[in-house]
Order: C-alpha cells, then sequence, then structure tokens
C-alpha cells in the first residue's frame, strides 16, 4: 500500500473508532489494534496479492462489538462487529466485493464464533489479531483478562497440572496449555505460523520459570 494512502485510511478508521462508544477493556483498546495491524503489516509482505485497505479495516474494526469473555452472546460479537463496519464504511468508497471481504474478514477473526476464513484477508486479520495472545504482550493481556474475570494466578500445590485436570476458568496459568499453546497450530499462513511459534516458545518458557517460583518452599 502507498505510505499516503496508508496514512489516510488509517487516520479514517481511527476517527471512525474515536466516535464509538467508549469501551474500558485495556486487552481490546487502541493499543490492541495497533499492533494487530502491525502484525498484519507483516503478513502481508509475504501475501502482497491481498488487499491491503481490507486488511487493514478488519485490524482496525474488528473488535467495535466486544463482549466480555464469559459472556452468553459472545460468539455473536464478531457478526455485529462485521455489520457495524459495513455501516460506517458504506459511503467510504469501499466496492460491494471489498465490504463483502471485509465482513467475512471481522466474523471469522473470532475464536469463539469458530467460522472459517475463506478468503487471503481473513486469514491474515485472524492470524494478526491471534499473534497478540502470544509473547510477552499476550502473557500481559492473559493475566488482565483472567483478574478482571477473577481468576488466580495459578493452582497452590499443582501450577503445571501433572496431577489435576487443567482449569483455565479458574487457574489464569491453566490458559496457556488450554488455549494459547494450540495457536501456532491453528495460524491461517505459514508467516503466521513461523511468527506464531516462536512468541509461543517465549511464552513456554515465562510459565515453566513462573511454576518453579510458584512452588518455591
Amino acid at each position: 500500500m502507498h505510505p499516503q494512502l496508508q496514512n489516510e485510511w488509517q487516520h479514517r478508521l481511527i476517527a471512525l473508532l474515536e466516535q464509538q462508544p467508549p469501551d474500558n477493556d485495556g486487552a481490546h483498546d487502541l493499543s490492541h489494534l495497533h499492533r494487530v495491524w502491525a502484525v498484519a503489516r507483516q503478513l502481508l509482505q509475504h501475501y502482497p496479492e491481498a488487499d491491503p485497505v481490507v486488511v487493514m479495516a478488519g485490524s482496525y474494526l474488528h473488535d467495535l462489538v466486544n463482549l466480555p469473555k464469559n459472556h452468553p452472546q459472545r460468539q455473536l460479537a464478531s457478526h455485529w462487529s462485521a455489520e457495524r463496519a459495513r455501516q460506517l464504511l458504506a459511503d467510504s468508497g469501499l466496492t460491494q466485493a471489498q465490504l463483502d471481504n471485509l465482513a467475512h474478514a471481522i466474523e471469522a477473526h473470532s475464536y469463539s464464533a469458530a467460522i472459517e476464513p475463506r478468503t487471503l484477508e481473513a486469514r491474515i486479520v485472524q492470524d494478526a489479531d491471534r499473534m497478540d495472545a502470544l509473547g510477552p504482550v499476550g502473557l500481559a493481556r492473559m493475566f488482565y483478562v483472567s483478574g478482571r474475570m477473577g481468576r488466580a494466578l495459578a493452582h497452590p500445590l499443582d501450577p503445571l497440572a501433572e496431577h489435576r485436570g487443567l482449569d483455565d476458568q479458574a487457574w489464569a496459568i491453566d490458559h496457556i496449555e488450554v488455549k494459547l499453546a494450540k495457536l501456532p497450530g491453528m495460524m491461517q499462513t505459514e508467516a503466521g505460523r513461523a511468527l506464531a511459534e516462536r512468541k509461543l516458545q517465549w511464552l513456554l518458557s515465562f510459565r515453566d520459570e513462573f511454576c518453579q517460583d510458584w512452588m518455591a518452599r
């Protein structure tokens, strides 16, 4: 994407976000959206045939409707976000095909919705969003969300779940094995898988050291 066009679209998308009702979820704030777009830009270098405007809009607008992870309608949030994005960009100059592609990318980004991405743009947006659950920032987001939901840091006697079942609804550190360790294998692009695997290794190293300190007596 030409730098001037990129800047124009980025300013436009951020302006749209600033007009939305405030959301106090620090794990899904504007910084998260910036990081998703930053990873998407990296992936676009490997897939120049993808539409960068659709990918950018998907990166910034995928959380327009953001429901808590324990909300009973959580799986519908990405559908509502997609419909809201259509409305916001109806007069933006995007073609109907681009709007359709964008809506699908937003719907398919969601882990809860379990929608298979059918387009390259959707695969890139999904990978970029899930990448933010890995590495140091992903770890911080994990503990932030767990704290908001009242979960304890780790099981007091068996943090690695060697003699019990995993339960990330009770113990935050369990979430690494329950979900985050699976993300590299779920990445939709080869470039995304390679980056996710590196970030996961950092996360697993942290978990092992954390559990050693946790069990120090």
